[in-house]
């Protein structure tokens, strides 16, 4: 298939809270992030050696925003075209916007789909400035997944006309996404919409060993946050997983090791059936709260 851009990597999402100093303690105290930094109405928390992964901002709950980053300036370039093309009023971010977001160039534009923010940036900082919390050992955060009310118009969209590649799918229901030609097996996927509002499903972090899914597990439940799934291992991805909720109600995971694809040779998209097995192999079933998140905030200006 045709890819018009090139992709480097899931870049960050930004969640907004309505009590930001209960969800910047428990992203901080609880999934082990670093705080970066902060301000009266924003915090950034990372996992890695980016200056920030989880943008947290005051607010009503919801997910605003997913950012990508490419791989080069004609990347960005081209996807300003197609997002013009697409009458998704892009707009290249101010000087003030990418000093503070700690990039060269930043494009904006909304997803068509669900009304969400998209950055596409280049040249993010890189921070030596080590990680404060040892709680888990977070390699980086892995994927962002979106429950939308019509998945073949994502799917147009993200595929189509943005040139991410299908890992794996089960029709009419969900499609793996790697932001080609990342290696990762997704870096976003796209969930039919039992309900039919656009939503988020889960935020993932990577961590290094399986024995820190199990050390978390244990300290989940002594903190007593609720354990919506898992741990398992699920058949897309092959990844073992652990799944718990957030204050805000909003699922997230960590996950232990991940299906990588080369840029040539690479094999093609699965269609896998849908029963409770591809989600884990292991035969366990999820509580009700599981994936049922904050929903998707429609972009403003």
């Amino acid at each position: 298939m045709d890819h018009p851009l090139r992709f480097a990597r899931l870049g960050y999402c930004r969640l907004h809270a309505p009590d930001l100093e209960r969800s910047i303690g428990f992203y901080r105290d609880v999934v082990g992030l670093t705080l970066a930094r902060r301000d009266d109405t924003e915090a950034w928390l990372r996992c890695g050696d980016k200056p920030y992964d989880i943008v947290l901002g005051q607010g009503p709950a919801g997910l605003a925003a997913v950012g990508f980053e490419v791989e080069g300036e004609a990347d960005l370039d081209r996807a300003h075209a197609i997002a013009q093309d697409l009458d998704l009023s892009p707009h290249w971010a101010d000087e003030a916007t990418c000093t503070r977001m700690q990039v060269r160039r930043s494009l904006r534009f909304t997803d068509p789909i669900t009304g969400m923010e998209i950055d596409f940036f280049t040249g993010p900082a890189v921070t030596d400035e080590p990680l404060s919390s040892q709680l888990t050992k977070i390699v980086r955060m892995g994927h962002v997944v979106i429950n939308v009310h019509d998945l073949n118009a994502a799917h147009n969209f993200w595929v189509e006309a943005l040139g991410f590649a299908v890992s794996d799918r089960v029709e009419g229901m969900a499609e793996w996404l790697r932001c080609w030609p990342n290696p990762l097996h997704h870096s976003l996927a796209l969930l039919q919409s039992p309900t039919g509002a656009n939503t988020l499903h889960h935020v993932n972090f990577m961590v290094t060993d399986i024995d820190d899914i199990g050390q978390a597990m244990n300290r989940l439940k002594g903190a007593e946050v609720p354990i919506v799934f898992g741990p398992g291992r699920h058949l897309p991805s092959t990844s073992v997983f652990l799944y718990f909720l957030d204050p805000d109600g909003n699922s997230a995971e960590f996950s232990f090791g991940m299906e990588l694809f080369e840029e040539q040779g690479a094999r093609g998209p699965r269609e896998l059936e849908h029963k409770a097995e591809v989600m884990d192999t292991w035969g366990g079933r999820p509580d009700p709260r599981f994936g049922k998140g904050s929903p998707v905030l429609a972009r403003h200006g």
